[in-house]
């Protein structure tokens, strides 16, 4: 039997979540263009015996973004006239402005340094967007989470890639 208390979706609040979940997707693929793991650096590069195999970091930037997109949207529909709402989007976008910097330092600059220093930024950033939602909707702030594992697992790669070359 469902539970009363669970809301019927629907489809526009369906698009609405969809379109939100392919924006943050295509944004977040959009630092991909400055560089990747295809160039000749990257690859002399010594790896960490922890880094994953290379498909996997599209399959799970997919499912972070998504799941990101989803929490995105969760927040946005509680409205903008609140202030906490405005706090937290205005979260989410420093967060991923600081995302979208990580790979330009680390492909582009080819600084592992700097790019250790961005994720350290943004893994903050992280933390205060998962508060943020919280106070919003604790559905979106549970949606994050596996973000903030990854993100804190690429510092640590990040570090070791730095120690390594």
């Amino acid at each position: 039997m469902i539970d009363a208390s669970v809301r019927r979706v629907s489809l526009r609040d369906a698009l609405t979540a969809l379109g939100f979940v392919v924006l943050v997707n295509a944004v977040g693929a959009s630092a991909t263009l400055v560089g990747g793991p295809d160039s000749a650096w990257f690859r002399a590069l010594e790896k960490p015996a922890i880094y994953p195999p290379p498909w996997v970091f599209g399959v799970v930037w997919t499912l972070l973004f998504s799941l990101l997109g989803v929490a995105l949207f969760l927040v946005w529909r509680r409205g903008t006239d609140r202030r906490d709402v405005r706090v937290a989007l205005a979260a989410f976008a420093l967060q991923f402005v600081a995302n979208l910097a990580w790979t330009p330092a680390f492909f582009a600059a080819q600084d592992l340094a700097l790019a250790l220093g961005v994720v350290a930024v943004l893994w903050v950033l992280v933390v205060a967007t998962v508060a943020a939602f919280d106070r919003v909707d604790r559905r979106a702030a549970l949606l994050c989470a596996p973000y903030l594992v990854w993100v804190t697992f690429a510092a640590v790669l990040n570090y070791r890639f730095l120690q390594l070359n």
